[in-house]
């Protein structure tokens, strides 16, 4: 398959919308670096966003720019590999264990909260 501007197009990018304070919204496709654009309304938010996309998209086809395709799910199991320091492994395991949860559950937890 062409990888086209129909092609890109077609894809599953993630789309951010936020409300803007100054009133109004910003959308905005992340694996697009760039790709932003601001709207009245989240109908009008959603349409903009796509002529920005296309926008974006036209001009690094044209201007040959590596374009980053969306992240699939399937491309996550859930599961990584990290390497810490003794000291802090024995730190956290100490710690899972005062709370009763195992080390795994720690882990996520702590991440999940920053």
């Amino acid at each position: 398959m062409e990888k086209d501007l129909a092609y890109y197009m077609s894809l599953p990018y993630r789309e951010v919308i936020e409300a803007d304070p100054a009133g109004g919204y910003v959308g905005s496709i992340p694996e697009l670096s760039g790709c932003i654009t601001q709207g009245e309304t989240k109908a009008e938010i959603l349409e903009m966003l796509e002529d920005a996309k296309a926008a974006w998209l036209s001009t690094a086809l044209t201007d040959g720019v590596e374009i980053p395709e969306p992240l699939q799910d399937e491309a996550f199991s859930g599961r990584f590999n990290l390497r810490i320091p003794k000291s802090l492994h024995r730190r956290l395991a100490m710690r899972a264990k005062e709370e009763g949860v195992s080390l795994n559950q720690l882990a996520m937890y702590l991440l999940a909260n920053g």
